[in-house]
């Protein structure tokens, strides 16, 4: 008898011939987000197991953010052939519980002698003759048991809901603009989920910004490397560019121009960092930058796909997503970031295009983005 995890997956098990792949990206990550409690990882008639770990709080911590994981379960693992000793020990886990239960039967093992409405009924009756405090109601339970029979016997009382998803890389790569707000780590989550690598850049306004806003911004890539692994964030200087857009440019138009200034350098980034799309935390209408015509300005100079998983939603959606990913705490911290440096009094909120593009030809553009990313420092969190 022994401790372990079942784990569930769910959208992976559509993928028909392809399933293999995306299950062996699933246990690899598995693996790899357990790789600090120890454990060892397999699978088996459709169920992944996890055992031989070290903490089995902080193991299930770490696989409910593993993308492509359903649910887990705390389980105990038992040999099949003793149903007496099945039946003692389902008594012994519903001991501590409290109102009302049921037993659910999973039988792979068509030959074992009892079929899933015997296990539940022999075990059930066990249960309530054992655990008297107990009551049967098979329709609404407080709390249900769930036995297995596999190789061996599977029992567990907890189903622990996980992110769902899919597999990280398994939807290619894709290049996250992060700043120190609330929305861009929580778009950059939803694009994860899908299955999609990440890799981040960052625009550091060095001494507008301070070296803790950048801490911050790398916190948040952190923490948002629980979910998607090993990422690259690419913290770009941005200070020349904005002093030039701010010297240079009409005033009203300094925040779009530095987006766009910003997008050019992601996709260069992206592309060498072999990203096929950028990911923004935008949300329509949010700000003067987010307009439809705005935002049409800013996609204007990249010639690849931009991902806006917040654009429909509004910040308090935005905000209770941040708290149940883990973010908004870090997210909150007062430090400031580049877009709040030389922020226009009026912002244009309807610009028209051939109007930026004449501002802009007061920029040295080539030779600016040339030294932004000859500056950019790499820094690998995960």
């Amino acid at each position: 008898m022994r401790q372990i995890l079942l784990v569930r997956f769910g959208e992976v098990f559509l993928k028909g011939q392809n399933r293999p792949f995306f299950m062996k990206k699933l246990i690899d990550h598995i693996r790899l987000a357990i790789r600090e409690v120890g454990g060892n990882v397999w699978l088996s008639e459709g169920r992944i197991y996890v055992s031989d770990f070290s903490d089995l709080d902080e193991c299930i911590r770490r696989v409910t953010k593993v993308f492509g994981v359903h649910s887990v379960s705390p389980a105990i693992e038992m040999p099949k052939d003793d149903f007496d000793a099945i039946c003692r020990q389902a008594a012994e886990m519903m001991r501590p519980k409290q109102g009302t239960f049921k037993v659910l039967a999973k039988r792979s093992d068509k030959r074992y002698p009892l079929d899933s409405p015997a296990i539940m009924r022999e075990a059930g009756g066990y249960i309530l003759q054992n655990v008297p405090h107990l009551s049967v109601d098979v329709n609404h339970p407080d709390h249900e048991i769930t036995i297995e029979i596999r190789d061996h016997a599977y029992l567990s009382v907890e189903r622990i809901p996980a992110v769902c998803g899919m597999p990280m890389g398994t939807n290619g790569k894709a290049c996250l603009l992060l700043s120190g707000g609330i929305d861009s780590p929580v778009a950059g989550f939803m694009i994860a989920k899908r299955g999609v690598e990440l890799c981040c850049v960052h625009y550091h306004s060095f001494p507008y910004t301070s070296e803790r806003a950048k801490e911050k911004v790398l916190e948040l890539a952190r923490l948002l490397s629980e979910y998607c692994g090993r990422m690259r964030v690419h913290v770009v200087p941005f200070t020349e560019i904005q002093m030039q857009i701010h010297e240079k440019c009409p005033e009203n138009f300094t925040t779009l121009i530095m987006r766009r200034y910003m997008m050019r350098i992601a996709q260069i980034i992206a592309e060498r960092d072999h990203a096929q799309a950028l990911i923004t935390g935008e949300s329509v209408g949010q700000v003067a930058s987010q307009t439809m015509e705005a935002l049409g300005c800013t996609d204007e100079v990249v010639g690849m796909p931009v991902f806006r998983p917040c654009i429909g939603m509004d910040k308090s959606e935005i905000i209770e997503r941040a708290e149940q990913i883990g973010t908004f705490e870090t997210s909150s911290l007062p430090y400031e970031d580049c877009c709040t440096v030389f922020t226009p009094k009026h912002p244009a909120t309807h610009p028209r295009k051939e109007l930026i593009r004449k501002a802009e030809k007061a920029l040295d553009t080539e030779a600016l983005i040339a030294a932004a990313i000859e500056g950019t420092e790499v820094v690998v969190v995960g």
